[in-house]
């Protein structure tokens, strides 16, 4: 095995499953406790080494009506510095929106997610949109759905967000599908 492969493994292991905060090149991941019930932890992706994120987008499918399925927020993109553009899994409803970008030169460093409350008998969501502070203090605002709740704010990354990990319920072919439930954030560590 290549030197350090076992590393490597180690930290993909920990943050795909889980059970330990993610340590290593990408410092550290940072999460919110409001995140939804359903779903499997997707595969991290990173900015490329030295870069990190400027802006976001959001994948959101429209409210369906009756008697349609709502899925809500069904993915996330984040901007890195350079024109790079890194995308943990993402459902199959919705269109991406137009990038939002902190003001002059400032970076992600924290974020909130708005989460619909996991109901008995009707249709469940789970995350619908998502916010993020800029270095500077600005918020920015993804254009998803109104339903549920904004959580707290997450922890901030003093070096700015360089990767993520979302938690998504993939198609299940039953009447009531969610996409997006929670996001984690992994830190720049230079």
């Amino acid at each position: 095995m290549e030197r350090g492969a076992g590393a490597k493994l180690l930290l993909l292991w920990a943050m795909c499953c889980g059970h330990a905060r993610g340590v290593g090149s990408s410092g550290y991941t940072i999460e919110v406790t409001n995140g939804g019930p359903w779903g499997d932890w997707a595969w991290p992706e990173m900015c490329p080494d030295g870069l990190f994120t400027i802006g976001f987008s959001i994948k959101v499918e429209p409210p369906q009506g009756i008697p349609g399925d709502d899925t809500a927020m069904n993915g996330i993109r984040l901007h890195c510095s350079r024109g790079h553009i890194v995308e943990s899994e993402s459902g199959r409803w919705g269109a991406w929106s137009e990038p939002q970008w902190c003001p002059h030169g400032g970076f992600l460093v924290a974020f909130s997610l708005r989460v619909e409350a996991p109901t008995t008998l009707g249709d469940n969501t789970g995350a619908n949109n998502v916010r993020f502070r800029c270095s500077d203090g600005t918020e920015l605002e993804g254009p998803g759905l109104a339903w549920g709740d904004f959580g707290n704010w997450s922890e901030p990354c003093p070096k700015g967000i360089c990767g993520l990990q979302t938690k998504i319920q993939r198609p299940r072919g039953l009447p009531d599908d969610t996409a997006i439930n929670d996001v984690r954030f992994s830190c720049c560590s230079s």
